[in-house]
């Protein structure tokens, strides 16, 4: 699923993109914002694959945020008017939907989505005790296990989730998991896997890192007691 953040200032557009979105089975709504500030600050804070975000809004428009936005954020503009287009295209935009948006446009823009966050994938290839490295493309990159916040398991990929942005991964979770020898990560989910030095605080089965929380399974809960410096 493409996590999903939907931007605009009107109630009904916004109520129409939510369902819209449900409909092509593709898209996991993360969100919905009514300006572009609350925008930046909830991208900023949990960056989603994709923004749906409406051009007119007040105070701060959509291209003004894009802007303002890492070069990497995926976005699809919607607007009433066809006028702003060349200036969307020009920022990167995957699409532009003029409205009423319906179904069949919402899918092919979708299918641009997904083309570039498979081109995006990357491959966990080895890893030593502070580092891995990632296939990306034909390069091998490296990550310092320093940087990873939590790692997430979705379907048949990961997304390795820094302090500055995603990465994509072909491999499973279990595979990650078996790749890093590290006292640093830790698997505490069937989905997850998170560093334990990031975590900010730990309540109702859930570990909060970067106000975001993960959950913890109650297997792993005595573990991760055991690990943390419990006073």
């Amino acid at each position: 699923m493409i996590t999903c953040l939907i931007v605009d200032d009107n109630d009904l557009s916004r109520l129409t993109l939510h369902q819209l979105a449900l409909q092509t089975g593709r898209l996991q709504i993360t969100g919905e914002c009514k300006d572009a500030i609350e925008a930046h600050r909830n991208i900023t804070a949990n960056p989603p694959d994709l923004v749906l975000l409406d051009v007119e809004m007040p105070g701060m428009t959509g291209i003004e945020l894009l802007k303002i936005l890492p070069k990497e954020t995926l976005a699809i503009l919607t607007s009433s008017q066809k006028q702003y287009a060349v200036e969307a295209f020009d920022l990167n935009v995957v699409d532009y939907l003029v409205k009423p948006v319906n179904l069949p446009r919402l899918l092919q823009a979708i299918d641009k989505v997904q083309d570039i966050l498979m081109r995006n994938d990357t491959e966990v290839t080895s890893a030593v005790d502070d580092y891995l490295f990632i296939r990306d493309n034909n390069m091998l990159k490296k990550l310092r296990l320093e940087e990873i916040l939590w790692i997430e398991a979705m379907g048949d990929y990961v997304k390795i989730r820094t302090e500055t942005q995603w990465h994509i991964v072909h491999s499973t979770l279990k595979a990650v998991e078996e790749k890093i020898n590290s006292g640093r990560l830790m698997r505490v989910h069937r989905s997850y896997i998170i560093s334990l030095d990031k975590i900010d605080s730990i309540e109702d089965g859930a570990v909060n890192i970067i106000n975001t929380p993960i959950p913890v399974a109650e297997s792993y809960r005595s573990k991760l007691i055991q690990k943390i410096k419990l006073l």
